[in-house]
């Protein structure tokens, strides 16, 4: 079961503070980076997507899994997982279809944007950040709550997905930036605006805490494990991988999926 001390708590709610403050590294790549690094972003895409397929079947599913068949039994406890697994899809993937196409958060943008171009004011551009913004914290709640869980179960395993989260929120702080500071021509303003997007993964972690852990127990527990490994697959596979697709470097963003479940097996191995 879940280790609910003071100590673990505040770490495991530091870790989903780094992630999801991490857009604000995407936010000041794009205004102190001459050229977008489209291989170092496929790259890393690539590699935070294998991190989190691999540790979700791996890791999450199977814990969640192992706790629920010793509570319910073998049988009875690997359909409610594979059913958490799939509501976890689901919950995400209706996000996911309830966020704008025109605002989504994964539709690539580069630093080459805001070069050569007139700053001026745009209301269009404006709302599209606004939006944008809006769309990453959307998303970014469910993530939170993901990174969460995993680190006070097994810290080791919540420094792995909140790295792995901290990657793939960089191109989404990029997102918010480009338009933004296109419309205001204020860096002060995009960077605000995209730094504070990523709140919302603590506050997903926070929620989560004060709903789930007053009933937390051994088919809670393994529901919301199973859910977040859900969650997860869907993020990498609908966001990550299509986004290091995006940046034109296929090839690399494959060679980064390995290396992450390469990494993830053995750090995994290391805490056995």
């Amino acid at each position: 079961m879940m280790d609910l001390s003071l100590n673990n708590i505040l770490f495991a709610f530091a870790l989903t503070l780094f992630a999801g403050l991490s857009t604000g590294i995407g936010s000041a790549m794009a205004f102190f980076a001459s050229r977008t690094n489209t291989k170092f972003l496929a790259v890393s895409l690539g590699f935070s997507g294998g991190v989190m397929i691999y540790v979700s079947f791996v890791e999450i599913f199977a814990k969640a899994r192992e706790t629920m068949s010793e509570a319910y039994g073998v049988v009875a406890g690997s359909w409610w997982t594979v059913l958490a697994f799939f509501g976890g899809v689901l919950f995400i993937a209706i996000i996911d279809k309830l966020i704008p196409s025109g605002e989504n958060p994964h539709e690539m943008h580069s630093i080459e944007e805001m070069k050569g171009k007139n700053v001026h004011k745009s209301s269009k551009l404006m709302r599209m950040g606004l939006f944008t913004a809006l769309a990453i914290g959307i998303h970014n709640f469910p993530e939170g709550l993901a990174t969460f869980t995993a680190a006070i179960q097994e810290p080791h395993l919540g420094i792995a997905i909140a790295v792995a989260i901290a990657i793939h929120n960089i191109p989404e702080g990029i997102a918010v930036s480009v338009p933004v500071y296109y419309a205001t021509g204020s860096r002060r303003k995009a960077f605000k605006l995209s730094f504070l997007s990523g709140l919302s993964e603590p506050i997903g972690a926070l929620v989560g805490y004060l709903i789930l852990m007053p009933f937390m127990s051994p088919l809670v527990f393994g529901i919301v494990f199973a859910a977040v490994a859900g969650i997860m697959v869907f993020i990498s596979l609908d966001e990550l991988l299509p986004a290091a697709r995006e940046y034109g470097e296929h090839h690399l963003s494959i060679y980064g999926l390995v290396a992450g479940m390469a990494v993830m097996a053995l750090s995994l191995l290391m805490f056995v």
